[in-house]
């Protein structure tokens, strides 16, 4: 059972507000996990309602929360004010959640396109212990052509917080028109950019490429094998590279970049349930 969810303000190391989205089980309800959601890029935490309540259905409590230059959250719309922004962030909604945690309940990351980079490289850095890292669809290869790699080169040395469009094309996140149509309706979705940000998905996707052989975290990776968005191959190198026994890899050779938000996402929610009840 759910509870409604719950908004909160975090107030960042850095001293920045962060938007915090909870989903709680009801009080009589028996607690799995806890689940922080780290979403992708130019959107927010509010977009994973339905994912959240469906974990919630399997007895994981979640959080979701804002990045920086996203949702409600402070900085303008896609900026980052320095390089290890994203990563500081998540640390402190780590604190902030085991704070409030029994120490035995297990900690899972669940990263989707920029947030599952964010979540990855988090990982790998071992900035805070987790238990868990499922990453969906995330940035581990941006897919950039040679002019944007020239960009994201030059640009941060010289403007570090000009923020240009991301890309992302709304018709290739989902089949589902209606998830199209809501997206592109929605006030707290935004097509900006960086170039600190840029490089940061630039340089932290093959960092965390490098990182696979040594994994230790029991991690699912789940992919669309038709993203029109970001290049699958950094997915399919991750799993290829990384320890078989702590890393599944399911590739959804039809789906679009948002795989919880296609239009059959039953096999994408029944992979994510057994592995969660394989692991914990």
């Amino acid at each position: 059972m759910t509870a409604e969810s719950t908004l909160s303000t975090l107030i960042a190391s850095e001293g920045d507000n962060i938007v915090m989205q909870d989903w709680p089980l009801e009080e009589d309800t028996h607690l799995r996990g806890v689940v922080i959601v780290v979403h992708g890029l130019g959107e927010h935490a509010g977009r994973y309602d339905h994912v959240a309540r469906q974990m919630n259905s399997w007895g994981y409590a979640v959080r979701g929360y804002d990045q920086c230059g996203h949702g409600e959250s402070g900085g303008a719309p896609g900026s980052l004010p320095t390089d290890s922004r994203l990563l500081d962030d998540l640390a402190d909604i780590i604190d902030s959640t085991r704070s409030r945690m029994q120490p035995q309940t297990p900690l899972i990351l669940l990263g989707h396109s920029m947030g599952g980079l964010v979540a990855g490289r988090f990982v790998a850095l071992g900035i805070r212990p987790v238990d868990g890292l499922i990453m969906s669809s995330p940035a581990l290869n941006a897919g950039m052509n040679a002019f944007q790699k020239f960009l994201v080169s030059i640009l941060p040395k010289i403007a570090p917080d000009l923020r240009v469009g991301n890309g992302v094309k709304p018709q290739f996140i989902s089949h589902d028109p209606a998830v199209v149509a809501a997206y592109k309706g929605d006030r707290l979705v935004h097509d900006r950019i960086s170039a600190r940000l840029a490089r940061f998905i630039a340089t932290a996707g093959p960092l965390t490429l490098a990182a696979a052989p040594q994994w230790k975290v029991p991690t699912l990776l789940m992919y669309a094998g038709d993203d029109r968005l970001l290049n699958p191959q950094g997915s399919r190198d991750f799993a290829a590279a990384a320890p078989k026994d702590l890393v599944t890899s399911v590739c959804f050779d039809k789906l679009y970049h948002e795989i919880f938000n296609e239009l059959d996402a039953s096999e994408v929610f029944a992979t994510l349930e057994q592995w969660l009840k394989q692991r914990f």
